[in-house]
């Protein structure tokens, strides 16, 4: 039987549902004839806030998911993270690696919009990415963006359909970062009119145009009917017309509505609902089978254990031996079953993760108690210190994963203590080279591996780059050197494996799992697909009737 509470809470979720769809539907008849049904409306729920729809701010994936409706840039990735034409329809670089010539589309224009009373529209034109380009720098905007234009060297329009870029020195990522959704195209006459406004009258490009935001409550996209991107057979894209985002907060209460109908997708995985969704092996449990559909796939995210290598000599971790210990000490396949219902793929292969194209499933470390346990005892044979003990730091959202590996690593004979602190105090005690070992994340920015080899760096020590376990090796360092002026990508590849081999070996980190990207979607909804970079692409969505 239901509390008053619940039933309440029930009512006014459903009324506020209610009203949006009002809402929705008085938008979208406004000023205009429109006949569409809710089956073109695709719904989706958003626990935080979007903060802009402007391209120079999305930084978090709840701005990026709703910026990659609206706006487009030279060049985007597939699901399989290769690199396809947008609004350039093609491009050439120099031998040397350092010269871009981007040739763009003579067909994409602008949303329809109105200033200063007049509604217009235009095509764009290299200009606008100078432009585009420039904004992004401007210290007065601060974008948080503004890092990926940091190995250009200049940028130029020629003449309206050709723009150069040239880089201080070669960087094969170079095309991956500017797919990213802070190197949209905007439209300078539009950023003049609204000001700092524009973050809530975006005007770009894409499959569907800005209609509605209420902060907090709502937020609804209209279709662009001057959309350039048409699919295999000649149809225009977007399918849909229109996208609906509530802001929900409570992530059971999406739940509900979800499983209810009431929304049409639902994003990854919560601990309040997962063990009512599936099963330990990962699958949908038979109750929801018939009602809704899964997605799997890859994640470009590696969640590890560092150790800090310029700590306290006396430390344990500062031996190899303990590092590798750690390594094999427990059960990855095991804890990704049990902890996390099967979603996850275990850390066996280094620190790369699944989902990259240089990934080889090359050997890392697998569970092998009784080496881990030989090495300990090496480790107390070299030094006398016959009760090694570690302390594990992490914050309160992984101290389940934690104490897995605590109780599995005293049967090893190392003693492990796990603590707990504040997200924001772990994340300052990683940058100072306070913790000793901590547990982390690293999710990439762009689709290249040379974002995670970059992490043992040796000039990228923080506080002034992401290498926060201060590694360092002369050899590694020479290769990565190496790579990041290597344009052969299977040159390159090669050299990110034997990267990969030398942290596996030195061990200044402990990999725990590969993430993995989970979609939840009604039967009705087709076409949504799924990529290791998490980015919701709703152009070729279509909803059909239930």
């Amino acid at each position: 039987m239901q509390t008053k509470s619940i039933i309440k809470i029930k009512e006014k979720i459903n009324s506020l549902l209610l009203i949006f769809t009002i809402v929705l539907i008085l938008v979208s008849c406004k000023n205009e004839k429109s006949n569409f049904t809710e089956t073109q409306v695709f719904r989706y729920n958003e626990h935080s806030n979007i903060t802009s729809l402007d391209p120079a701010f999305a930084k978090d994936q709840r701005n990026i998911w709703a910026v990659n409706q609206l706006f487009n840039g030279l060049v985007q990735l597939d699901d399989s993270l290769h690199i396809q034409p947008d609004i350039a329809k093609s491009w050439t670089i120099s031998n040397d690696g350092k010269k871009y010539k981007f040739t763009l589309r003579k067909d994409v224009f602008f949303h329809p919009h109105t200033l200063f009373g007049e509604e217009k529209t235009r095509s764009v034109n290299a200009v606008d990415f100078e432009y585009s380009f420039n904004r992004l720098l401007d210290k007065n905007v601060s974008s948080p963006g503004g890092w990926v234009l940091q190995n250009v060297d200049s940028f130029k329009a020629v003449n309206d359909s050709t723009f150069y870029i040239n880089l201080k020195q070669p960087f094969p990522p170079f095309l991956g970062l500017l797919a990213m959704k802070y190197c949209s195209v905007v439209s300078k006459e539009a950023i003049e009119y609204f000001g700092d406004t524009f973050r809530a009258n975006p005007i770009g490009t894409g499959p569907f145009q800005f209609k509605l935001w209420v902060e907090n409550t709502k937020l609804v996209l209209r279709k662009n009917p001057l959309y350039f991107e048409k699919d295999s057979k000649g149809v225009q894209l977007p399918y849909l017309e229109a996208v609906a985002v509530t802001f929900l907060p409570d992530k059971q209460s999406e739940f509900l509505q979800f499983i209810q109908g009431n929304l049409d997708f639902m994003k990854s995985l919560d601990a309040s609902y997962k063990d009512d969704i599936l099963t330990t092996n990962g699958t949908l449990k038979d109750k929801y089978v018939d009602e809704i559909q899964m997605q799997t796939g890859p994640y470009l995210n590696t969640e590890y254990l560092g150790i800090y290598l310029e700590g306290e000599k006396s430390l344990p971790t500062q031996s190899k031996y303990i590092r590798q210990a750690i390594n094999y000490g427990f059960d990855r396949e095991k804890m990704i079953k049990f902890l996390r219902n099967g979603i996850g793929i275990p850390a066996l292969n280094g620190f790369i993760p699944k989902g990259l194209p240089s990934f080889n499933n090359q050997t890392g470390y697998s569970y092998n108690p009784l080496k881990a346990k030989k090495l300990v005892e090496q480790y107390i044979e070299e030094t006398g210190n016959k009760t090694p003990e570690i302390t594990i730091i992490t914050n309160s959202n992984y101290l389940d994963l934690c104490e897995f590996i605590q109780r599995e690593l005293q049967k090893i004979g190392l003693q492990t203590k796990v603590d707990v602190i504040p997200p924001s105090t772990l994340r300052q005690g990683k940058a100072s080279g306070k913790l000793p070992v901590f547990r982390a994340s690293w999710i990439a920015d762009y689709p290249d591996a040379e974002n995670y080899v970059s992490l043992f760096y040796s000039k990228n020590f923080t506080p002034n780059g992401p290498n926060y376990t201060h590694f360092k090796n002369e050899y590694f360092d020479f290769l990565y050197e190496l790579s990041i002026k290597e344009v052969n990508n299977k040159k390159r590849y090669t050299l990110y494996q034997k990267m990969d081999s030398i942290i596996i070996n030195e061990a200044p980190v402990v990999p725990l799992y590969y993430d993995e990207v989970i979609r939840f979607s009604q039967k009705n909804i087709q076409g949504l697909g799924i990529n290791p970079i998490d980015l919701l692409n709703l152009k070729r969505v279509k909803k059909t009737k239930k």
